[in-house]
């Protein structure tokens, strides 16, 4: 970006940008769109209770081209995790629960895997991320789209997942217990959660076009709605929306830039509709916003951070002595950052139709920057260098493997023989895999994903590479299996071949055994 933001963008007046100002943000984001190939993005800002910026940019659809809007509705992923714990705040504040009840209280048959555990998981810990499952344990009983398990399903396979770290000392970032959490919702209100999102958040606040789920808004017959997109063989293509409704209250919500604008309002204002109503208690905001578990921070950082972290459904860290509370979202072919600075009352919003966390992160840091008084520090420059870094990075991983395993299809003596590995494998969470001879290829399905389905080519004697279908995922995986005296396949464990693949597709916390 050759022009920067203007120092003036301080002393915007609370109804506008000046003309100069708004045309250099617009020529930033059209940049923006340009470098990361993003089809379409659309930009909120909120500044001392009034919205001052709000349009859309590049297309909703490179199927149909019509043009993203400030209207057009996105996934806005794990940006719906604050509506989660907002809906349970207004709950506690009602006195029909506490964040500090007992899980087991609401929902009787939840077990973890640890006795001790089960017994003492709170709600309050379900929305923490620190209940001590692994970043993205369990996400493949909803992720990909198209998945078999229901809410109680996953409730109950919860018990099978072996926490990678003590209760409530680490914070790794998990969508399962938000998913638990949802149920609490829906058991002691008795709507379910997209319902009470609906009703006792959306349509108080004014969030008009807004939806608690992804089918909820195609029900609704909306037009004005993106298509994700995602890069496929080096080229940016439409693929199929993903989220399953099981997790919803993860990450289900459908909105738009309008309604995001009056919703970063709603939250700034202490949580209080513009007519006036209070949602929820400053007793209870506090508990929201207030650290509840933290992170390291880095030495020299950005911003000159000194504490990072999560409260209840939202990231906590602090901006050059200023207080910020934001999160972020993603889906396949879909990412969205939602950013505030309370004492600033300053809201960001970014919403895109493709997956590249630079491109939110280009717009949201320069419009910070420029409200902090920052010099400009060219974010759009650095984020394409160092992601043209990381993504050759990646681009070399997965072709390393794939000349390795060219190579070896030479080698037929020391390749695994289909009738080693063909059957059905089982993961006490994850359910049936199976394997079977089709034609003259070895092809890979799991029976509770049916999206998740593709070939096994040779990579080296007792390891082969799973190469799924659907290209968009990005997520190819070693397969390794384990055999017994006789060369028969007892069990397999997979691992993702790239570092690009996203943490959701947790193969490696499956244990997938040979069903006899």
């Amino acid at each position: 970006m050759k022009a920067k933001l203007s120092f003036l963008l301080l002393l915007v007046s609370f109804f506008s940008f000046s003309q100069i100002e708004e045309s250099k943000l617009d020529e930033l984001i059209q940049n923006t769109l340009k470098t990361f190939d993003v089809p379409g993005i659309s930009v909120g800002i909120v500044k001392d209770g009034k919205v001052v910026y709000s349009k859309g940019f590049g297309v909703r659809s490179l199927i149909t081209n019509q043009a993203m809007t400030d209207e057009t509705l996105v996934g806005i992923a794990s940006n719906s995790k604050g509506f989660t714990a907002t809906a349970l705040a207004i709950l506690a504040d009602e006195g029909k629960l506490n964040f500090d009840d007992k899980v087991s209280k609401y929902i009787p048959e939840f077990q973890m895997h640890d006795a001790y555990v089960s017994q003492e998981v709170t709600i309050k810990d379900l929305i923490t991320h620190r209940a001590g499952l692994g970043l993205g344990q369990g996400d493949l009983m909803f992720f990909p789209e198209g998945g078999n398990l229901t809410v109680n399903d996953i409730i109950h396979n919860v018990r099978y997942l072996k926490p990678e770290n003590s209760y409530r000392n680490t914070l790794d970032y998990n969508n399962i217990m938000f998913i638990v959490a949802g149920e609490v919702i829906h058991r002691v209100s008795g709507l379910t959660w997209a319902e009470f999102i609906e009703q006792k958040i959306m349509q108080p606040v004014g969030m008009t076009s807004s939806y608690g789920s992804y089918n909820r808004a195609k029900a609704a017959n909306v037009k004005n709605i993106i298509d994700a997109h995602a890069p496929v063989d080096g080229k940016v293509v439409a693929v199929p929306h993903d989220w399953n409704e099981t997790g919803n209250a993860a990450g289900g919500i459908i909105s738009n830039i309008k309604d995001m604008n009056i919703w970063a309002e709603f939250l700034m204002n202490g949580f209080t509709t513009k007519d006036g109503k209070k949602l929820v208690t400053d007793t209870q905001i506090f508990q929201l916003w207030n650290l509840q578990i933290a992170t390291p921070v880095a030495l020299k950082n950005p911003y000159d951070s000194n504490f990072n972290g999560y409260g209840l459904g939202w990231f906590l860290t602090d901006v050059k002595g200023h207080k910020q509370v934001y999160h972020t979202g993603g889906l396949i072919g879909t990412v969205t950052q939602f950013t505030l600075i309370p004492d600033m009352k300053l809201g960001i919003i970014v919403l895109t139709n493709q997956q590249s966390g630079a491109a939110f992160n280009v717009i949201t840091n320069t419009i910070k920057d420029a409200y902090l008084g920052l010099e400009d520090r060219n974010w759009l420059k650095n984020f394409s260098e160092r992601m043209a870094k990381v993504n050759a990075k990646y681009d070399k991983e997965k072709l390393d493997v794939f000349t390795k395993s060219e190579a070896f299809k030479k080698e037929k003596k020391s390749q695994i023989k289909s009738e080693q590995i063909t059957g059905t494998y089982t993961d006490l969470w994850f359910g049936d895999v199976t394997i079977a001879l089709e034609g003259k290829k070895l092809r890979l399905s799991c029976v509770n994903s049916p999206r998740l389905k593709g070939e096994l080519i040779p990579y080296s004697p007792n390891v082969m590479v799973i190469k799924w279908d659907d290209r968009s995922y990005d997520a190819d995986a070693f397969v390794n299996f384990q055999m017994d005296e006789n060369g028969k396949a007892q069990g397999m464990k997979l691992k993702p071949i790239s570092g690009v693949t996203d943490f959701s597709f947790d193969f490696e916390d499956l244990d997938l055994l040979k069903k006899k």
